[in-house]
């Protein structure tokens, strides 16, 4: 169990000073929702080391930002907050599974990324050729994206590897739904270019 000072360091002991009381009851807090926390991700992500780093992410970030808040509202605060880092976690594992699916069939439209769960295959059932030919892919992959311009290169990462949809990249990118169309047209035309026998 990780205990947490004010301003959410993480400490062995309780604070001793002014700030007791609350140190006190945010950790009582954590220490009671901590074995119910990691069954909810661990049933979430079905591994216990990412659903341990959820969890401890989680308390971490609720004691660093909210500790400051009325005890009553610890447990929705924490329980939004787990369940954004499962979402993370999540996230991560669908990138992973679009750079393993990327090359494993062509989009029917340059905006819509496929799906990566029903297009990844599994890795541990592969041939050893189909591995190297993938990693040589990889290589392609990422040489080709750093020879991208920028604002091409940020709307496939964002569209393509992040799985944002078009409205999102437009905000994060800070700019139109259509210029996000537009440079993603463009740098997957380029990819295919530069790419060749890789893209397939």
């Amino acid at each position: 169990m990780i205990t947490f000072g004010p301003g959410g360091t993480p400490e062995p002991q309780a604070v001793r000073g002014g700030f007791l009381d609350t140190t006190a009851s945010l950790n009582a807090f954590l220490s009671g929702v901590e074995r119910r926390a990691f069954r909810i991700a661990q049933f979430a992500l079905r591994n216990p080391d990412d659903a341990l780093d959820a969890v401890q992410d989680a308390m971490l970030q609720l004691a660093k930002r909210y500790a400051g808040r009325p005890q009553g509202e610890w447990p929705p605060l924490f329980y939004r907050i787990l369940q954004s880092r499962i979402r993370d976690c999540q996230r991560r594992r669908v990138v992973r599974n679009r750079f393993l699916s990327f090359f494993g069939g062509q989009r029917e439209a340059e905006d819509d990324p496929p799906d990566p769960i029903e297009a990844a295959s599994d890795p541990a059932g592969r041939e050893p050729s189909e591995q190297v030919a993938q990693n040589a892919a990889m290589v392609a992959l990422n040489t080709a994206l750093h020879a991208l311009p920028g604002r091409q290169r940020e709307a496939f990462v964002l569209r393509i590897l992040e799985g944002l949809d078009v409205a999102d990249t437009a905000k994060s990118m800070g700019c139109s739904e259509g210029s996000v169309k537009t440079h993603l047209s463009r740098a997957v035309h380029s990819l295919r270019q530069s790419l060749g026998e890789h893209w397939s």
